[in-house]
């Protein structure tokens, strides 16, 4: 449990009868004695049930996965370990960070952060192509509320310019079946990149997973679908 039991109110041993019966009654200036309130239950964990850092690291595509040539980018690799953060979401804004859809951490456009984490991404020493994949774990319902975000953040980034090419990014986003219990594709294409991204989140459960990919000849669409399909697979077996 992260958070303490709560403090035990009223008297700590049992009264007898008589005096029990007494205290209920009204004294002699008129005013009423309470019985003791009963003993409170601790606190639920909020976090019962979640799955750590360490546990949806597990659940990450391992090396194997990924066609030959790509590596493991070192700085890339972060996780919250055995514990938790606290949830947090950023105020509703009319106009998100369009900019953090081109970045590995894309899901943080939502502005909702979870309570774990794990992620990486591999990069190909030979094409410079670039495959991320993350996993967040959130309390409640949030992350359906994740997902309902993502299009909001999609629907006000039609297009934006990209800070590197100073060419504009055209972004469109789509429901998905068939990967967890939902899913949202989003797609970046731009003139001035040699290939589009796509970017999947699907939710199951509790978690979402985010995954990016530039890799192949098709905005890296079947690359992430892949990926994604891959972590779906292994959070069946996480703890």
């Amino acid at each position: 449990m992260r958070r303490p039991a709560l403090a035990v109110l009223g008297l700590t041993t049992a009264l007898p009868l008589a005096l029990t019966l007494a205290a209920c009654s009204s004294t002699s200036s008129g005013s009423s004695v309470s019985a003791p309130k009963p003993k409170h239950s601790a606190s639920q964990d909020p976090d019962a049930g979640l799955a750590t850092g360490a546990q949806l690291k597990k659940a990450l595509a391992p090396a194997s996965f990924f066609a030959k040539g790509f590596a493991l980018e070192p700085s890339g690799s972060q996780d919250t370990g055995d514990t938790f953060t606290e949830q947090s979401s950023a105020p509703a804004s009319a106009k998100p960070d369009c900019e953090k859809l081109d970045g590995t951490g894309w899901i943080d456009a939502t502005g909702v952060s979870g309570v774990s984490f794990a992620q990486n991404d591999y990069v190909s020493k030979d094409t410079s192509e670039e495959i991320a994949q993350e996993i967040d774990a959130y309390r409640g319902t949030t992350a359906a509320t994740v997902l309902k975000d993502l299009q909001d953040v999609v629907s006000a980034c039609t297009a934006y310019t990209d800070s590197q090419t100073h060419t504009k990014v055209k972004v469109t986003g789509t429901a998905t079946s068939g990967l967890g219990e939902e899913a949202y594709t989003v797609t970046l294409t731009d003139s001035g990149w040699q290939n589009g991204t796509t970017l999947i989140a699907a939710r199951t459960g509790k978690n979402v997973i985010s995954v990016m990919s530039t890799a192949g000849h098709d905005n890296g669409a079947a690359t992430a679908k892949k990926l994604t399909e891959q972590i779906l697979a292994s959070m069946k077996n996480t703890a």
